[in-house]
């Protein structure tokens, strides 16, 4: 692998890195409760810093690698614009947004176990950035990194002992 690539690939898990820092940081040390959908959107961070520190350390499986990388930044941008799209009325909030209903069927120990959980909606915003949400940002970021990634893959050649 190029020397290049391996820059381009410490600088993505820089940024990777800093984007989770950052948002534990607004959830936990500026006291914004994420919804669910934040949360989730987390998830594909976490599998790019694993598999970036896979193609830097071991230089195996480079290429199928970049591929997932890309697949997964992709999917990634359509979690954080399916969000974007709820906060702005685009979409309706589905029930993965939604409290949980307070039914007649539950105990006074459930009710109150589910109130204190306090669900934020997906709706709300309740931290931006230069007047963006983090979901917008994130759509962003994701979408820029799946087109790196797939530029790297294709740009990457493979010597004969990295096929193994």
């Amino acid at each position: 692998m190029e020397k290049k690539t391996n820059v381009i690939l410490t600088f993505i898990l820089a940024i990777l890195f800093f984007s989770l820092i950052a948002a534990y940081t607004i959830e936990y040390g500026l006291g914004h409760k994420s919804c669910k959908l934040c949360i989730y959107q987390r998830v594909p961070y976490f599998f790019s810093i694993l598999l970036v520190l896979n193609i830097l350390l071991t230089k195996k499986y480079v290429k199928p690698s970049l591929l997932l990388l890309a697949l997964i930044s992709l999917c990634g941008s359509v979690l954080a614009f399916y969000h974007f799209g709820i906060e702005q009325d685009f979409f309706s909030e589905s029930s993965v947004c939604k409290a949980q209903n307070l039914t007649n069927n539950l105990s006074k120990e459930e009710i109150l176990k589910q109130l204190k959980e306090n669900i934020v909606s997906c709706k709300d915003v309740s931290f931006r950035i230069l007047g963006l949400s983090l979901a917008t940002i994130n759509i962003v970021i994701s979408l820029v990194l799946s087109i790196v990634f797939l530029k790297l893959f294709k740009s990457v050649t493979i010597k004969i002992s990295e096929k193994i």
